[in-house]
């Protein structure tokens, strides 16, 4: 099982954030972060969105570390892109 974080580099509600994404399945992408006790509230359409205080966890729980750009690359080679404005399905 092999998750990805970028950086904490994308701002909102007062603190930065960064990306969870498998490469593999949303299933595996669930397990992961239930690992790390995330809630699946912060699912959005196809990834975790994870506050900066939480990298490190993810990264020791054997996150890899990959930039912004590799996040969406893996996530479209995967097929599991799913785009901002689109109805997604939250799985």
């Amino acid at each position: 099982m092999t998750l990805y974080i970028d950086p904490p580099t994308w701002p909102g509600h007062g603190r930065m954030w960064s990306h969870l994404v498998s490469d593999v399945s949303y299933d595996e992408l669930h397990l992961f972060a239930e690992g790390l006790g995330m809630p699946r509230r912060a699912f959005d359409s196809d990834h975790y969105d994870v506050p900066s205080h939480r990298y490190a966890d993810a990264v020791a729980a054997g996150a890899v570390q990959v930039s912004s750009r590799e996040v969406v690359r893996l996530l479209c080679v995967a097929g599991l892109r799913r785009r901002k404005g689109r109805q997604a399905r939250r799985t």
